[in-house]
This record gives C-alpha cells, sequence and structure tokens, in this order.
C-alpha cells in the first residue's frame, strides 16, 4: 500500500472531476450546512487529501480535545485504506507526521492570531500546503478577518477550507454577500430524503454547478 494508492482512491478525486479540479493552490474554500449533516467529515477528507499528497497540513480547531479531531482523520483514513491492500498501520503513521494540530479557545479567539500562528510556521520552516479551519461563526469574523485569510492562503500558496453553520441552502443564504468574494469554492451539504446532496454554490465564477455528489450515509465519505 502507497500514498499515491489512497490519493487515487480517495473520495476527493470525485469532487476534483465534478468540479474542475477542485479547490485550487491559493484558493479559499467554505462547506456550510445545518448541524450535523457532515461539515467535519468533509473538511477532514479534504486535509487527508494534503496528507495523501505527502505535504504539510495545519488542522485549526476550536474544540479543545485534539483527541476528538485524531478520531476524525483516523476514521477517514480507516475507510480510505479498505479500498487498498497493504500494511495501512504503518503507513497511517507516516501519513498523519505531516499533520498539526491548533487548537484554539473560542473564548480569546482571533483570526489574526490563527494567521500569525499560521505564518510563524512558515517562518519555522514547516512548509504548509493545505489548512482546515473547522467551525466559522460569520456573526463574530469581520471582513478584515477573511480577508486576511484569504490573503494568507494566496501569498503562501495554500489551499484552506472553513466550515460554518447555516440554515439556508443559496449561496445568499450561507455567506454574507460582503465575504463572498474572498471564497473561491462554497459547497453546502443538504438533506434531500436519505441523502445529504453536495451542493457546489459556487466555484470560481460560476454558481450553482451540477455535482451530482453526495455523502455516503454509512461512512460520510464523498460520493455519487
Amino acid at each position: 500500500m502507497v500514498k499515491q494508492d489512497l490519493y487515487n482512491k480517495s473520495p476527493v478525486r470525485l469532487f476534483d472531476a465534478a468540479t474542475e479540479g477542485g479547490l485550487k493552490e491559493g484558493g479559499l474554500g467554505l462547506v456550510t450546512s445545518k448541524k450535523g449533516l457532515g461539515k467535519t467529515s468533509v473538511l477532514v477528507q479534504f486535509g487527508m487529501d494534503t496528507l495523501l499528497k505527502d505535504e504539510q497540513l495545519v488542522h485549526v480547531t476550536f474544540d479543545l480535545h485534539s483527541s476528538n479531531v485524531i478520531s476524525w482523520y483516523d476514521g477517514i483514513f480507516a475507510e480510505i485504506a479498505k479500498k487498498s491492500a497493504g500494511n495501512s498501520a504503518e503507513l497511517k503513521t507516516d501519513v498523519v507526521s505531516k499533520r498539526t494540530i491548533l487548537n484554539f479557545s473560542l473564548d480569546n479567539f482571533s483570526v489574526t492570531k490563527v494567521v500569525n500562528t499560521l505564518k510563524a510556521l512558515s517562518a519555522a520552516g514547516i512548509a504548509v500546503k493545505g489548512v482546515v479551519m473547522d467551525g466559522i461563526d460569520f456573526t463574530k469574523v469581520s471582513e478584515d478577518d477573511v480577508k486576511a485569510v484569504a490573503d494568507y492562503a494566496q501569498s503562501e500558496k495554500v489551499t484552506v477550507w472553513t466550515s460554518a453553520t447555516s440554515e439556508g441552502a443559496k449561496l445568499a443564504d450561507v455567506v454574507p454577500t460582503n465575504l463572498e468574494k474572498y471564497f473561491d469554492v462554497v459547497v453546502n451539504l443538504a438533506q434531500t430524503g436519505s441523502n445529504v446532496a453536495v451542493d457546489v454554490l459556487k466555484l470560481g465564477d460560476k454558481k450553482d454547478v451540477e455535482s451530482g455528489l453526495k455523502l455516503d450515509s454509512k461512512t460520510l465519505l464523498i460520493s455519487k
């Protein structure tokens, strides 16, 4: 079992195929949904994809228990590894060695603090290529905050995925109008009967792109 094999079988390949290559280097992406539909799972799948490319990933969490984040990665890795033969345990140790988890308390959280920490990691010689930031509250962040993250992604050529809870299903409902321009890709997870659809609300200049994707009901992996 090799990383390249797992990378080829990653559920993110389906997302990339449906979205003209997915989120590009230097881009800022957003995953939204109501609570409990699978935002964290999707973010971790994007994060795992960075690791399977043998690149450095930073996962920013507001859950003070890193073990919860680690469990998500363990679960996603195990599901992808089922599709390949070989020693997955040994490979997993190698894969997650390039993952850094940053815990921030919501009590004294600031986006500036996160961006400064990410820049400090780069300055220390950690070549961060992917960032996952789980749980942005648009009622508590300013336009300058979102611009700072977008500028960081662009200047450092890093792929940044974030998530936010939203009750809506249209682009104007899930991201404030003044902030939409900073996001290159916006994905909304929507309950449709017994399925959770992966709706691509924004892809570059395009809106409401038909993806044909959903989350697997058992594994929460992106699927067709």
